[in-house]
Order: structure tokens, then sequence, then C-alpha cells
């Protein structure tokens, strides 16, 4: 069967990845959280047809992002970029990475 075969190559050839988990107790078994991180990218997707244009949906993607690295990070979302909105307009550009 091709399919099998297409199954087992695939899985063969991720292998290392599909057990690093054995190797480090901190690396989870699963993607949850990688998988929660866009479930609100995937529900918005068809509000987001109009952005207005590419790059307003670029920067949306871009504001998603930040936000969700914020929650990943053990922040409240919307309580860090109020922060770093606020921030934003005296600080050096050479320290913008310490806003992240």
């Amino acid at each position: 069967n091709s399919g099998l075969r297409k199954a087992i190559d695939y899985t063969l050839k991720r292998w290392p990845a599909l057990v690093c988990y054995l190797d480090d107790g901190r690396v989870p078994i699963d993607n949850n959280r990688a998988e929660n991180a866009v479930r609100g990218v995937a529900l918005g997707r068809k509000n987001w047809l109009f952005a207005g244009s590419l790059c307003a949906g670029q920067r949306a993607a871009m504001i998603m992002s930040l936000l969700e690295t914020a929650k990943a990070n053990g922040h409240e979302p919307w309580v860090w970029l109020r922060d770093v909105l606020s921030r934003l307009p005296v600080w050096p550009n050479n320290r913008l990475n310490e806003l992240l």
C-alpha cells in the first residue's frame, strides 16, 4: 500500500524529532501549546480577509505573534502591549529588543 509506505517514510525521516521528548523530560510529547497558540488566528481567518491590504494583514499577524509570545511567557498580553506602546515614543532604538 503506497499510502502506508508514505506514512512510514514520513515517520522515519522525522524520527529524531518525534522521540526527542524521551531524552529531555521538559519536552512535551504533544504540540498542544503550539496548537492553542494559533487557535485565535485560525478562528479569525475569515474576518482577516478584509484587513484592508496585504500590509495590514501582515501587521495584524505580527501583533498576534507578539501577543501570543507575551502570553506564552506568562504576561497578560494586553497589559504588556499597553506598557510597551506607552514606552515606545521615548525608548532608544538601539534597545528595542529589551521591550520584547
